[in-house]
């Protein structure tokens, strides 16, 4: 097999155009570092695992639909428990962070990287870094314990609490050298995780022995190549809560219409799983599918059209969809948050107030508009089931990860494996929706909305949009 690398890319290449984007491993800047038995072999709870360790040939293929004919493709490392470990158990010192805007499961991410380093590797020094990025330089760190943690998976928020921007290389590096840290755990999305890559990539530099481990957040579910990310199961079914007070304020009153606004500045994910499974939603704009609303085949034609039919009913609208339309009235339109992120003006808001003028010109229909915006309340909620379930395993697979020597790489499913993922992965772009997909086209059946595109713009979406992954 051939090998290049560098502290971007590290790359192995097999036969029948097999490809491994590996992540990097504490071995390649420090040789001959001693190994040890890994401690879950004696791990009463372990006992009955048929298989206690990954092969560590064993890679977890990115695309699984392929002809007779096709390439092997790109692979990445499948996560799990190696046999030998970097780490004992009383060398580590761990410590956590959480960055950016909050998310269904950050605590239980939290509770199972504490209990995962306790209960299967026997490491006590974990410190929680308080207030994201600029905690490691300029506030206290708080000292965690299963006990500590033991219930915080059933609040919302973070314990550790959190902030954007405050990314200073050195201070961070610095602040880890004097603490002894050994092993990183960054939690966050695509901007905390170019972060971590930085951090990675200084930490190298300098020859130390830390591991650091990126677990990718992002309500939007706008990470690439995972399966999708934690919060987003959570989102959606709470989603459905205001989607279905729209519907019930919308049918209760005639020529009743519900706007609800969701999370999605530069995709619609949660919008359009939302309107699958409400069925009660009408319309659906996302950012990826562009619309207009004066004109023959307009929202508001369509908006007339279905309250003649109905009586009554209900959009949802995610926050970065229709920005083009209110651009010239935008002022913020080129600042950003402390990540980076463009600021975006209310479009739920905006395009209530656009209906109702409108409506109001035509003196022909009445209508009653009633908006709901849930997304700080969905943000602030505990994670489901479900999500609770995957946050354990991508919190066990960083774990796992670290102790085994790897670094510089963050976690997630990958066709239902979890894999270790380059950072450069995670950062080289944006997940969307694509429209030309088959699930945008059970949206539109869903809905029975038309598409607002041109015959020549959706052969341009054709010519322009590489088909990706759906989630589930």
């Amino acid at each position: 097999m051939g090998h290049s690398g560098n502290l971007q890319l590290k790359v192995v290449n097999g036969d029948a155009g097999y490809v491994l984007e590996d992540v990097p491993h504490l071995t390649d800047y420090i040789p001959d570092l001693p190994t040890y038995p890994n401690p879950l072999q004696f791990n009463a709870a372990y006992s009955v695992v048929k298989q206690y360790f990954v092969n560590v040939d064993d890679t977890v293929s990115q695309k699984i639909v392929v002809h007779k004919d096709s390439l092997r493709g790109t692979h990445f490392r499948r996560a799990g428990p190696r046999q030998k470990v970097y780490f004992e158990s009383d060398e580590v010192h761990a410590c956590i962070v959480t960055c950016g805007g909050l998310c269904p499961g950050l605590n239980t991410v939290i509770r199972e990287i504490v209990c995962g380093l306790y209960h299967m590797y026997g490491v006590s020094k974990i410190l929680g870094i308080d207030g994201g990025y600029r905690g490691f330089y300029s506030k206290n760190t708080i000292n965690l314990t299963p006990k500590v943690v033991n219930d915080i998976h059933k609040r919302g928020g973070t314990i550790l609490g959190t902030s954007r921007g405050g990314h200073d290389t050195s201070k961070i590096v610095d602040s880890i050298q004097d603490r002894g840290i050994n092993q990183v755990y960054i939690i966050g999305g695509d901007g905390t995780q170019k972060g971590a890559a930085v951090i990675y990539e200084e930490i190298r530099q300098r020859g130390l022995k830390v591991a650091v481990a990126g677990i990718p957040k992002t309500i939007d579910n706008d990470i690439p190549v995972i399966d999708k990310s934690f919060g987003f199961d959570t989102a959606v079914e709470e989603a459905q809560r205001a989607i279905n007070a729209a519907h019930v304020e919308a049918e209760s009153i005639e020529n009743g219409i519900g706007v609800v606004n969701l999370m999605g500045r530069y995709c619609g994910f949660i919008a359009m799983y939302a309107t699958l499974g409400s069925r009660d939603v009408d319309c659906c704009l996302i950012p990826e599918s562009p619309f207009y609303l004066e004109g023959e085949g307009g929202l508001y034609e369509f908006i007339g059209k279905r309250l003649k039919e109905n009586g009554h009913m209900v959009i949802v609208i995610a926050e970065g969809a229709g920005q083009d339309l209110l651009a010239e009235s935008l002022q913020s339109m080129n600042q950003q948050d402390a990540s980076g992120n463009k600021l975006l003006q209310d479009v739920g808001l905006w395009i209530s107030h656009k209906i109702k003028d409108h409506f109001a010109r035509l003196h022909k229909m009445a209508i009653n508009l009633k908006y709901i915006d849930p997304t700080y309340m969905i943000r602030a909620i505990p994670s489901n089931a479900s999500d609770n379930v995957y946050c354990t395993l991508l919190a066990q697979s960083a774990v796992h990860g670290a102790m085994a020597g790897y670094t510089g790489f963050t976690v997630g499913p990958v066709n239902g494996r979890h894999a270790f993922i380059p950072f450069n992965r995670i950062n080289e772009r944006q997940n969307q929706v694509v429209i030309t997909d088959r699930m945008w086209a059970r949206v539109l059946s869903s809905t029975n909305q038309p598409s607002f595109l041109s015959a020549d713009e959706l052969a341009e979406f054709k010519r322009e949009k590489p088909s990706c992954p759906v989630v589930g």
